[in-house]
């Protein structure tokens, strides 16, 4: 279970996760050492899955954003995970979630222009058999964060200190 401390230390940590252990230590009244422990173990327990850099879209060049909307009439097991396995051939697909209502998939796909994006497109259905596909392109992101909201975890009461 994950108390207000740990959930302090997730906080810092998704806002920066450069910041030394010694500082967010600092930060949440602990020392260095139960602090670095309390990581371990949030690694651990797979609460933190990893640690990456955040990169400009525009200064890799990969400044176009598209929702790709796809529906099919396939619904087998096998034909997801066909299509799971060929939706990781593409570097250009940075989510991938099915869905639940009129669409069975969403796409998000970065790309350097919209020629980019149609030869995505011709590969990607040379590779599937799909049955619709409706492209929406963002105009402008007003809003991008990979922090989850930490409020909804049910905190079990404070640890010692340690």
């Amino acid at each position: 279970m994950i108390d207000r401390t740990d959930r302090k230390i997730l906080s810092i940590l998704q806002e920066d996760c450069t910041v030394p252990v010694a500082e967010i230590a600092r930060r949440v009244g602990l020392s260095t050492t139960p602090c670095w422990r309390r990581i371990q173990k949030l690694e651990e327990d797979r609460v933190i899955t990893g640690r990456v850099a955040l990169l400009d879209p525009a200064k890799v060049n990969a400044p176009v954003t598209a929702f790709v909307s796809i529906v099919t009439s396939q619904h087998s097991q096998d034909w997801l995970m066909r299509f799971a396995t060929v939706i990781q051939e593409f570097p250009e697909v940075v989510e991938f979630y099915r869905m639940a209502g009129s669409v069975d998939y969403l796409l998000r796909v970065v790309v350097p222009d919209i020629a980019a994006y149609d030869a995505f497109y011709k590969k990607l259905i040379s590779k599937i058999d799909i049955s619709d596909v409706s492209t929406t392109f963002a105009m402008e992101q007003i809003k991008y964060t990979t922090s989850l909201p930490l409020g909804y975890i049910p905190l079990e009461k404070a640890r010692s200190q340690e």
